[in-house]
């Protein structure tokens, strides 16, 4: 018999990058009871991970609960950025409705458009809150007009598109319903999940079954499963099976080695768990996202949501250069190969493939962010190998081929409008809209590929000023060629420690990438050419000592300022076809694939 919990409610919140997700759950944790009073809190507290507190966004979802008037509500807080996209997609099947984050300043945003479509194809209903209400220039009336045009476009039905809708400050900690009068506390918003949310529903006199939708790791009790109860009980201790949907396959019976549910920020250990609830279980070892827990005896898997395919590779390689080995922990292909496929079952929209050596690994995900944050978690972790140029995955789409496409938004201030513009007509952009005067919001419809190397020319293009957000916007005929970089490298001609002596002169044609004292190899690249073209450069060059002196005096300090040091994301954006990017724990370092100098001009003369 189903019955419907009026005790409990599951939540995700989604937004665009930087719309203020994280802030909020933060507010409702301490209007929830979770933190005493006084008791000292980070900002941001649910960005856990060093990666998400050094770069402010959210990389992986999180679950949290709070208790609101009796009732407990299980938040799960999502990422905004589009390349984790991924990890939105499948806690939307963990949860009964979305609280969907608009700034009350840029509205609708590409990602916006994205996390709704995936929450209104689940049916799954929506709570509009138009966040950071109390900034100087928000224009909350007109948000909400366009998030309920968007809701239209996106075809909600009539139920949907009277969605409730709340002006909130996640900074402060307020809600209201109406945005011209503030509020004092989330009150208004907590009473809105409470009424407008419907309770998870099921059988709990029936056989279990429990969906899992995230998979997390300890090194004292291995594979975590994290996901919701759609019917039955679990209990601490019992036999249970894991099955998959599409297939026969059916593990041997296991004992739950644990069963936790969540409260606040902790993962709390329980005996039961009913039809609704959110859990994390322990004791499969193979435990995989997607995977349904049932009893022995009555396997019936759930179907898991279908995430997009990736559009974006690049060939992770053994590091072979000569100082290979000197600073990375693990570094043969054995290390190299378990971690990656490791990654793969945590993260459900990353794909690893053995390439024709045993040497390279082709790694595809949904964008240049995704897979750089996995080059840098590596990194922190010991490993050091090369990564090659990112590439997009193309399509043959009834005999004709197809490439990926992304949805671009610009906003920039207007005198960098006609430079933007340009630079995106030759990377075969498309203007499909232009609004605004002092700041013009531009959408471009752009193929990936046009993208890569783009952002850094477009923050120099627009004085820091412009703010650029993409978005994957499936796959249409093949574009045509893109002009790829249009200036070369500075590589180094011999081995040994750079000296200021040889790269104040060197400066002139270009910038470099390290300063003085840094040790270099043949065939590593040092800089940015400002023309066409590679330059093989000598940087370690020393001054010839002589019996003469200097009859002005004392020689003026040989001053280097054209200097650089790129990040991995620069990095990864400046090389071109015939170079690699070198990644260890303490260094990042640019390449030629063939370092020898002699063999670089005969493969060059063959083309």
């Amino acid at each position: 018999m189903n019955i419907t919990r009026n005790d409990l409610r599951n939540i995700a919140i989604i937004a665009h990058v930087d719309h203020g997700k994280t802030t909020l759950v933060d507010e409702m944790l301490k209007q929830g009871g979770v933190f005493r009073e006084h008791q000292q809190v980070a900002d941001r507290v649910m960005d856990s991970n060093d990666l998400e507190r050094e770069r402010g966004i959210t990389i992986l979802s999180k679950n949290t609960a709070v208790h609101y008037n009796g009732m407990k509500i299980n938040i799960v807080d999502t990422p905004g950025h589009a390349d984790f996209s991924g990890e939105v997609e499948r806690v939307l099947k963990m949860v009964g409705g979305v609280v969907l984050l608009v700034d009350s300043f840029e509205g609708p945003m590409p990602q916006t458009r994205f996390v709704l479509k995936k929450a209104l194809e689940l049916d799954l209903p929506v709570i509009i809150v138009v966040n950071k209400m109390d900034r100087p220039d928000a224009r909350c009336a007109e948000v909400v007009e366009e998030t309920l045009e968007l809701l239209l476009e996106l075809d909600a039905t009539d139920e949907q598109l009277d969605s409730p809708i709340v002006f909130a400050s996640g900074r402060a900690g307020t809600a209201t319903l109406d945005w011209q009068k503030p509020g004092t506390d989330l009150r208004p918003l907590f009473d809105t999940i409470i009424e407008h949310i419907p309770g998870p529903s099921g059988d709990p006199e029936d056989s279990l079954q429990l969906l899992i939708s995230t998979i997390d790791y300890n090194d004292y009790v291995g594979r975590i499963g994290v996901g919701r109860i759609e019917r039955g009980t679990i209990k601490a201790g019992q036999m249970a099976v894991r099955c998959q949907y599409g297939n026969e396959f059916v593990s041997a019976p296991t004992r739950l080695a644990g069963l936790f549910t969540f409260d606040g920020l902790k993962r709390v250990p329980c005996e039961e768990a009913k039809v609704g609830d959110i859990v994390a279980v322990t004791g499969f070892d193979e435990m995989m996202i997607g995977d349904t827990l049932c009893v022995p005896g009555c396997a019936d898997p759930l179907p898991f949501l279908k995430i997009d395919e990736p559009t974006v590779s690049m060939n992770f390689c053994v590091n072979d250069s000569p100082f290979a080995g000197t600073e990375g922990q693990f570094v043969t292909s054995r290390h190299l190969r378990n971690r990656l496929f490791k990654e793969m079952q945590t993260d459900v929209s990353l794909r690893v493939e053995d390439t024709e050596t045993t040497d390279a690994f082709r790694v595809s995900g949904r964008g240049e962010l995704h897979l750089s944050i996995l080059i840098e978690n590596m990194r922190r972790q010991g490993y050091e190998f090369a990564v090659t140029k990112p590439t997009v995955l193309y399509k043959t789409i009834d005999g004709e081929v197809c490439e990926p496409m992304e949805k671009l938004v610009c906003d920039v201030p207007s005198e960098y409008v006609g430079s933007v513009i340009e630079k995106l007509g030759r990377r075969r952009g498309t203007l499909l809209s232009m609004n605004g005067m002092e700041r013009v919001r531009l959408e471009f419809s752009i193929p990936s590929r046009g993208l890569f190397g783009y952002r850094s020319e477009f923050l120099t293009d627009t004085r820091g000023e412009g703010v650029m957000n993409a978005i994957f916007d499936g796959y249409e005929p093949f574009k045509g060629d893109i002009p790829t970089r249009i200036v070369g490298s500075l590589v180094a001609f011999e081995a040994g420690d750079t000296t200021s002596y040889a790269m104040f002169d060197i400066q002139e044609r270009g910038v470099l990438f390290l300063g003085p004292g840094n040790q270099v190899y043949s065939g590593m690249i040092v800089g940015r050419n400002s023309r066409p073209g590679d330059i093989d450069v000598n940087v370690c060059r020393k001054k010839h000592l002589t019996s003469m002196r200097n009859s002005a005096g004392a020689e003026e300090a040989l001053k280097i300022t054209n200097i650089h040091i790129p990040t991995m994301e620069e990095a990864l954006e400046f090389i071109d076809d015939d170079e690699l990017v070198e990644i260890t724990p303490k260094s990042i370092r640019m390449r030629k694939r063939e370092l020898n100098a002699e063999k670089r001009k005969k493969i060059a003369s063959r083309k």
